[in-house]
């Protein structure tokens, strides 16, 4: 059977299997060697070149699933992105980072690119006018994340793409938040995207991991900057991570919908000042999102009303978690100046908008009436009201 125009869950779980073909074992087996023949074989394999069987695989289904041509599978989100990054720009060039992006991001780019001679400016907005503002004359890559990690900003994918297509610039998305299932950037023109595949692509809070997607000759690119840096992922994790993917399309999308239960609770609560949610028609780029996602993302954030403390809010939760990552089956918490952006400083957070009191929530599978009512006694414990058991 053709793999063309297969569907979601279809792809997720039948493309990129590592066939059985000694046992006919329904799913892949696991090939851990680190050693492999050199003499009379096809190519010569070798785990930090990217190219063990289990890599190989998973990588056709990863770059099937955003609509291109070749995936590679690194250790970590940041390993993916550094890798990218370094494939695409040397001493003199310069790129154009939209200002609201993952802290751990926004931290590599300000520590190591003045090592490296390498040029940057951060937008002072995430409109199409602010990165064409930020253009130099050695701008080569465009750098952009969306939805946003924590706010939830909304930035057009298309009108971004067709700006790097206008100045002969290349363009990369940290597509993380939406997952492959909501948002596919390829089809609009992007050039490169990566994961942190810790997240929704693991979904199960026991993977860290990373992976850029594209087109093969920009892929031979990031490749060859990988394989030097050696950030690939062992074998094993490889293998979890193709089991993960295969109910990455019923997860998301149950992730989905309680999402926007959660936000619309929240918007609707007097103990709740701001929700930051693109699913929301109070969302100022609602619009939007609508026209690029196919769903709007398990991820919201919010901020409670002034007086009350999102950390003593946070320890009041009893079925919600308070964690340090996001994605995974269950629901979690945490408050962004402690954890995803700590290493930027209280007045760049300030200037993006990240208030000490907002909360990043990250939506799991569970009932949805059981997460209104978690939040619902949290609040109330907060407040310094009494909670019937």
């Amino acid at each position: 059977m053709s793999h063309d125009n297969l569907g979601l869950n279809t792809t997720c779980v039948h493309i990129g299997e590592v066939k059985d073909e000694q046992f006919k074992s329904a799913i892949s087996p696991i090939y851990v060697s680190t050693s492999y023949a050199f003499q009379d074989v096809d190519q010569k394999r070798y785990p930090r070149s990217f190219n063990t069987p289990n890599q190989e695989a998973l990588s056709k289904k990863l770059a099937a699933l955003e609509h291109t041509d070749r995936a590679l599978i690194f250790g970590s989100g940041m390993a993916a992105v550094s890798s990218m990054l370094f494939a695409l720009l040397e001493a003199g060039d310069h790129l154009v980072v939209q200002n609201t992006i993952y802290g751990g991001t926004s931290n590599f780019i300000r520590e190591e690119f003045p090592k490296r001679g390498i040029e940057f400016t951060f937008t002072e907005g995430y409109e199409v006018a602010d990165f064409e503002k930020a253009i130099q004359s050695n701008t080569k890559v465009i750098y952009i994340e969306t939805p946003s990690n924590p706010l939830l900003t909304i930035t057009d994918v298309r009108g971004v793409a067709q700006l790097g297509k206008s100045k002969g610039i290349i363009t990369a998305i940290d597509n993380t938040f939406a997952s492959p299932v909501n948002q596919n950037p390829i089809d609009f023109g992007i050039d490169l995207v990566m994961h942190s595949a810790t997240k929704y692509l693991g979904g199960h809070s026991d993977i860290l991991a990373g992976v850029v997607v594209g087109p093969n000759d920009l892929m031979e690119k990031v490749w060859r900057v990988g394989r030097n840096f050696g950030g690939n992922l062992s074998d094993f994790t490889v293998w979890m991570l193709e089991r993960s993917i295969k109910t990455l399309g019923l997860r998301v999308k149950a992730q989905n919908r309680n999402a926007k239960k959660i936000a619309k609770f929240l918007e609707a609560h007097e103990d709740v000042k701001q929700v930051y949610y693109p699913g929301l028609k109070s969302h100022p780029q609602h619009a939007l999102a609508k026209s690029q996602m196919k769903g709007f993302g398990g991820m919201l954030s919010f901020e409670l009303a002034d007086g009350l403390d999102a950390l003593e809010f946070q320890q009041a939760l009893q079925l919600i978690k308070p964690s340090l990552s996001l994605a995974g089956v269950e629901t979690t918490t945490l408050s962004p100046h402690l954890t995803s952006h700590s290493l930027m400083t209280a007045e760049e957070r300030a200037a993006i908008g990240i208030s000490d009191n907002l909360i990043r929530f990250s939506t799991g599978i569970e009932c949805k009436e059981d997460l209104i009512k978690d939040l619902k006694q949290a609040l109330a414990k907060v407040k310094g009201e009494n909670v019937m058991a």
